[in-house]
């Protein structure tokens, strides 16, 4: 059976003891406490409009090594026609995530309360989104919560041609620059595998992120002009 959260705490089930499909538990809030716990953890959260918060922890992994990460020469060329910028659109970040349409996924998880949580954790510092504009308009980006030395992706759009892998190369050369250790890109994809990330056990991730977290406890994003 799927263990319910206590509301009254902000406690979690081991991640290890997902069941087959990698869920950890259910309900709880989207609190900011409650929420980097999670992510400290391993743990994120997915799930339907008028589903109860079902929490995850999958297996395997799906993560990038920073120097893994494969900068095509068309890719290099493509982002060389687009200006990026950090944190200053990261709501529409969100809304385009939303509303962009998805392969096998009908609706989206990224419902108006998963917004305003991460809205809360980017005002706390802790969620931050990579814009790509093209003459002045918002055309793709990414947003994600950053947990010790590793930056959790969340979602990607793209309403340009490698508007959204352009943003992520220009992540990834950030954080290699800020002393990140790695990207967590949650569900094997085969867009990021494409760019170099890979599969690994839950077992192996948890210990990754135990190791980064004890590593970076004070790690901050780093503002800056992207170039």
């Amino acid at each position: 059976m799927i263990p319910k959260l206590n509301k009254y705490t902000l406690d979690f089930p081991d991640a290890r003891d997902a069941n087959e499909d990698g869920i950890v538990a259910w309900g709880g809030d989207l609190n900011p406490s409650r929420l980097i716990r999670a992510y400290q953890n391993g743990i994120f959260p997915w799930y339907s409009k008028n589903d109860p918060i079902i929490w995850w922890s999958t297996n395997p992994r799906l993560i990038l090594e920073l120097d893994d990460f494969r900068l095509s020469k068309s890719l290099k060329k493509s982002m060389k026609k687009y200006e990026y910028r950090f944190d200053t659109n990261f709501r529409d970040v969100m809304m385009h995530c939303a509303k962009t349409p998805r392969k096998s996924q009908e609706d989206t998880w990224i419902q108006e309360e998963i917004i305003e949580a991460y809205e809360e954790l980017h005002h706390l510092g802790l969620a931050h989104s990579v814009e790509t504009y093209y003459e002045g308009k918002l055309v793709g980006g990414l947003y994600g919560v950053v947990v010790g030395g590793v930056f959790c992706g969340e979602s990607m759009f793209s309403h340009k041609s490698d508007a959204s892998k352009s943003a992520f190369a220009i992540l990834v050369k950030h954080l290699k620059e800020w002393g990140f250790d790695f990207i967590d890109a949650q569900v094997p994809t085969e867009h990021l595998k494409s760019l170099g990330a890979k599969e690994v056990s839950r077992e192996l991730f948890l210990q990754m992120l135990k190791k980064s977290n004890m590593r970076h406890i004070d790690n901050i994003w780093k503002i800056e002009p992207p170039h």
